[in-house]
């Protein structure tokens, strides 16, 4: 069944949250696929905000492993202590990146990602995943970006 999803984008980044947040948790009720839940929040994330690229990395075989995303082709693997992706992984928390050509060890999957956030879903202790979200736009995150997809990596922490 096809979703359609509704954010206005005259609205301002905090009211695209509100609305868009809600309409992905309706679109994965229900369903018990971790790919297609992550892969339909992956799309409603890239259309609902415009982010030049999302995207996950799961924790498997000893490295950051790519799964679903939108945008640009991507790193494949991740070392876990390369990059923002490790950085996020190896702290356990949101890494925000005003500037990337500033992070030590930035790895540059695309020369044209400006500035980066990746947050951690943690399980009984454990990352399990890294949401990956770029944009082409240097400080492109704040706190408004933080609160709403911690909050959406709760929801992700539910379906493990």
């Amino acid at each position: 069944m096809a979703e359609s999803l509704i954010v206005d984008q005259n609205l301002s980044k905090e009211e695209k949250y509100k609305a868009l947040l809600p309409q992905i948790e309706a679109l994965t009720t229900g369903e018990t696929d971790l790919i297609a839940n992550i892969s339909n929040m992956v799309a409603a994330l890239k259309q609902g905000l415009d982010f030049f690229w999302v995207g996950v990395y799961f924790n498997k075989e000893g490295q950051l492993v790519l799964g679903p995303f939108q945008g640009p082709i991507a790193c494949t693997r991740i070392p876990y202590h390369k990059g923002v992706c490790g950085a996020c992984y190896t702290q356990q928390q949101t890494i925000v990146v005003p500037d990337v050509e500033a992070f030590p060890g930035h790895i540059a999957c695309s020369s044209d990602s400006k500035s980066e956030i990746v947050l951690p879903v943690i399980k009984d202790g454990e990352v399990k995943l890294v949401l990956d979200v770029d944009s082409d736009k240097l400080n492109n995150f704040d706190e408004v970006d933080q609160k709403y997809l911690e909050q959406l990596m709760k929801l992700v922490e539910s379906w493990y």
